[in-house]
């Protein structure tokens, strides 16, 4: 299980640390229901983590070296590989995407995924395997990026991922592995009103102008010179 995080690390308020570390390549997932009064799925961090404590955020977490063999049903759509591949190496981007489902399934339990014969595998991916499903890598689409400023406790090169509800197996989550102590479907309107990180709340604005323009473009937040810049690519 590898350590999950906030959806990035909050960009703002994060602890602070002398030492200069090297951001850490991570994905977060999330997934979207409803029509008219859309809801998202947010989960709270239990009071007794170190890091982000109580906070709201949502599934995901660092990329471990299991995610780059791992099988799935399908390649990624066409415009998410065209804008990662902007950015990154294919065989990474791809790493990427099912590091997001994967952390998505250990912290609640839900597959996004399409039904296959469980087989058995070693190490991270042996439970959702087992599970009788691969993992869907055209259902999602990249919709940010955010790199935690220098000097904080962990850092982070995180992507952000979206998808819709519809392409779940199981449409309801369960507890996980017990890493977030409540999980629950919330309007976008009432999951911004949550104790969240900036880069948290800085996201769910994306996801919200991004069901009105799918097409807009990926927003790109990190640190420059002492300033946190947002770019568009």
């Amino acid at each position: 299980m590898t350590t999950p995080f906030d959806a990035a690390a909050d960009l703002s308020d994060a602890l602070r640390t002398g030492e200069r570390q090297r951001p850490r390549d991570a994905a977060t997932l999330i997934i979207v229901r409803g029509g008219q009064t859309p809801q998202v799925l947010m989960g709270r961090r239990a009071p007794g983590h170190v890091f982000m404590a109580s906070k709201w955020v949502f599934p995901g977490g660092r990329i471990d070296r299991s995610d780059f063999a791992a099988a799935s049903a399908n390649e990624a759509h066409p415009l998410t590989a065209a804008a990662l591949g902007r950015e990154m190496l294919p065989h990474r981007a791809r790493a990427l995407m099912l590091t997001a489902m994967r952390e998505t399934f250990e912290e609640t339990g839900l597959i996004l995924g399409q039904s296959a014969s469980p087989t058995h595998v070693a190490g991270p991916w042996r439970e959702f395997r087992a599970a009788g499903a691969l993992p869907d890598l055209a259902a999602l689409r990249y919709i940010a990026r955010a790199i935690t400023p220098p000097g904080r406790t962990r850092r982070f090169d995180a992507r952000f991922f979206l998808t819709d509800a519809t392409a779940l197996l199981k449409p309801e989550p369960t507890a996980g592995s017990g890493e977030l102590d409540e999980i629950a479907w919330l309007p976008l309107a009432e999951a911004r009103a949550l104790d969240l990180p900036a880069i948290t709340r800085f996201v769910l604005g994306e996801v919200a102008d991004r069901l009105e323009h799918p097409d807009r473009a990926i927003p790109f937040v990190r640190m420059v010179r002492g300033r946190h810049q947002v770019t568009h690519g």
